[in-house]
């Protein structure tokens, strides 16, 4: 059994997620992880970790398994709120059920998460929750509005919440890559915005490895429970021109 405490991520079963999973069990943290394809996490065959499937957008599975996780391992010290999806299109053509599931996913999947678990934190005075949020959320991009409105949303809400928490040593972090490989340009059904995505990304150089967010999550966790790191924007440090 791990003596350390226990993490928990959303969105767990690809990309940035499944990243920090490996990251913090390198760590020695016991984990829960979440994410609505369970094969995917029980794949990854991590030590000390619990494995549930869990659709971010309904709050009674997230405290169920939030509560069967602390049974075993004890209270939850980090929160990576990290679900998301992106499903880009143009505000008079995009099918509107695409707005309301990145609504549903990119901002009360957050919400939903925070509110299962800050009370805890707040009592024990002790706790950080990650918001994994994007560089959209702070500039625009063409087919991306409704993205960036959520993910403008999740800056907006961590930013005031922090605020509220700081006085009980609870710690909120956004965490704001650019382009990452992962899977999400493969929510987007239209076939020639994902063409001209992958064109513009084909000009921004190599872009961001999943590991080098998951890298980040864990140096801002690990700093002194005093020291909260309010952002960390991550891009590529060389991009073509």
């Amino acid at each position: 059994m791990s003596n350390k405490s226990l993490v928990v991520i959303t969105g767990a079963s690809s990309g940035i997620g499944e990243a920090a999973a490996k990251v913090f069990s390198q760590a020695g943290h016991p984990l829960l992880l979440l994410a609505r394809r369970l094969d995917r996490l029980e794949a990854l065959n991590l030590p000390n970790t619990i494995c549930e499937k869990v659709d971010v957008t309904n709050r009674d599975e997230i405290k169920a398994a939030v509560e069967k996780a602390e049974n075993k391992f004890g209270p939850v010290d980090c929160l990576i709120n990290n679900a998301g999806v992106m499903l880009l299109g143009l505000a008079d053509t995009q099918d509107p059920t695409e707005w309301e599931r990145m609504v549903q996913v990119n901002i009360m999947g957050v919400l939903n998460g925070i509110h299962v678990v800050l009370a805890g934190m707040k009592q024990r005075r002790h706790g950080t929750i990650m918001n994994v949020s994007s560089v959209a959320g702070r500039k625009t991009y063409p087919n991306h509005s409704v993205y960036c409105g959520t993910k403008s949303s999740v800056h907006a809400l961590t930013e005031q919440i922090r605020e509220e928490a700081a006085s009980f040593d609870v710690r909120f972090i956004i965490i704001a890559p650019g382009v990452v490989e992962t899977e999400l340009l493969s929510h987007t059904t239209a076939k020639d915005i994902v063409e001209g995505y992958k064109e513009w990304k084909e000009t921004m150089g190599q872009p961001l490895e999943s590991e080098d967010v998951a890298n980040s999550i864990l140096f801002a966790y690990q700093q002194p429970q005093r020291v909260c790191i309010r952002e960390i924007v991550l891009c590529p440090t060389r991009q073509n021109k």
